[in-house]
Order: C-alpha cells, then sequence, then structure tokens
C-alpha cells in the first residue's frame, strides 16, 4: 500500500529554521526613532522603505510603534513560528509576520498577544490577518498592525522561519531593522542606516523649524510652484476676469 507522498514532507533548512542571535541597534537609537513620526522618517528613505497602506494599527490608532524586528515568516494559514517567536524575540522588539498577505487565516489573536506582552514584546506587524480584536483592545496599550481581521484561527504545524529575511507590506525586513508604526502607516530603518538617518532626522527638523512656525502664522508663498510651472513651459490659460 502506497503511503504518505515524499513531497509533503518536512524539510530542515530554507524554510524552516530559527535564528536567535541577531545584530541590534543602539537602544538609544531604537528609543530616538519614537520622537517622529512615519512621514518624516519616509522622506529621508526617498519614500521607498513604507509597508502598503493595507498594514495599518487595528487596536488602537492612537498608539505607536518603535522597536528592532524579530522577524517571522510563516506557511499561509500556519503561525507555529508566531508562538516560538515569543521564545526567541527580546523586551522591546517588534515581531514581523510575514504570512504571504494571506487572507486564510489569522496568525494571531488576543492569547498570542497577551503572551507577547508579558514578554516584553513592542507589538506586532503582520502581512496577513488577526483576530480577537476586543481582547488585544483591552490590553489597553498593545499595538497590532495588519491587513485584516478574520474570525477563522490558524493551524500549528509549520514550516516557517524566524529572524531571516522576510518580505512584508512590499518591504524586504532583515532582522534589526528598525520598525516605526503609527496613524500614518509603517516604515522600515535598515539597521547598518539607522545612526545616520536619525542623525540626518535630527538636523532637518531643526532646520524646518522656522518655516512650519511661519505656515501656521499663514505666512507662505507658492512662488516656487510659478517658478516650476514656468521652467516646465507649461500652458496656462486664463479666462477674462482671472488675476
Amino acid at each position: 500500500m502506497v503511503g504518505k507522498p515524499k513531497t509533503a514532507e518536512m524539510h530542515p533548512g530554507p524554510g524552516f529554521r530559527i535564528r536567535y542571535e541577531i545584530e541590534r541597534p543602539d537602544p538609544a537609537i531604537v528609543e530616538a526613532f519614537g520622537r517622529f513620526e512615519t512621514p518624516q522618517i519616509s522622506d529621508l528613505m526617498n519614500r521607498l522603505y513604507t509597508m502598503a497602506a493595507e498594514i495599518r494599527n487595528l487596536t488602537d490608532p492612537s498608539l505607536r510603534l518603535v522597536g528592532p524586528a524579530c522577524t517571522v515568516k510563516v506557511y499561509p494559514g500556519d503561525n507555529l513560528m508566531v508562538h516560538k517567536s515569543l521564545d526567541v524575540a527580546q523586551p522591546g522588539d517588534v515581531i514581523v509576520v510575514d504570512t504571504g498577505a494571506s487572507g486564510q487565516t489569522a496568525a494571531l489573536g488576543d492569547l498570542v498577544s497577551m503572551k507577547a506582552r508579558h514578554r516584553g514584546i513592542a507589538g506586532f506587524v503582520v502581512d496577513g490577518m488577526v483576530r480577537d480584536i476586543p481582547g488585544i483592545i483591552e490590553l489597553g496599550n498593545f499595538p497590532v498592525f495588519a491587513r485584516a481581521v478574520t474570525p477563522i484561527g490558524p493551524l500549528h504545524r509549520g514550516p516557517g522561519e524566524i529572524n531571516h529575511a522576510v518580505s512584508v507590506g512590499g518591504i524586504v525586513v532583515q532582522p534589526g531593522d528598525v520598525v516605526v508604526g503609527d496613524l500614518n502607516g509603517v516604515v522600515v530603518v535598515p539597521r547598518d542606516f539607522a545612526e545616520e538617518l536619525l542623525d540626518r532626522l535630527v538636523a532637518r527638523t531643526a532646520a524646518e523649524a522656522d518655516y512650519t512656525e511661519a505656515i501656521r502664522r499663514g505666512d507662505f508663498s507658492n512662488e516656487w510652484v510659478d517658478r516650476i510651472l514656468k521652467e516646465s513651459a507649461v500652458p496656462v490659460v486664463r479666462v477674462p476676469g482671472d488675476l
């Protein structure tokens, strides 16, 4: 009698592996990113390191999220490695879950979130679905960003990976990258660039302070727009009576 197909067997290695030790940025650098909004950070990375807009805070929009990434890749419909990531992630980490944008099942719910908060995890970013939103909201201060909500729970079989590169919301996330989330969305700062980017953010904020204050007073001009239009030779049709 023919038994179980060999094609269905699990194999150790790529697709089913765990890395415990990763490099993280200086905690002071990570904390400092919490002072900046995601649009400011996105602008200084040329608008190319922002996750898809569908990934948003589903618990409390006022909650911000910042921390180094502990990355998790799961098989669509499964969350075995999400559970294991709670033993791998360090306090302050953001667990970033790549489900392949699966719409099949939730990758986590209130019980996983409760366990994660006990472990000091900063929150979750899930390229997929979650469930038990009322229970997560009851935790009070635990942000969960995801695409959507479903009542359907996952299986717990594997395969999957922890702390290897993932693709979440169209962005490649490496373990230890700085993840920042707020009401505007989620940005990812490559770990090796975090300190330099922070210096740029501080310098730019200081340089733009006077400009921002002038706009608050209503003291601004759009002459720069007219200059661009003129340089581009944009045809302008005026109606009699226009200024």
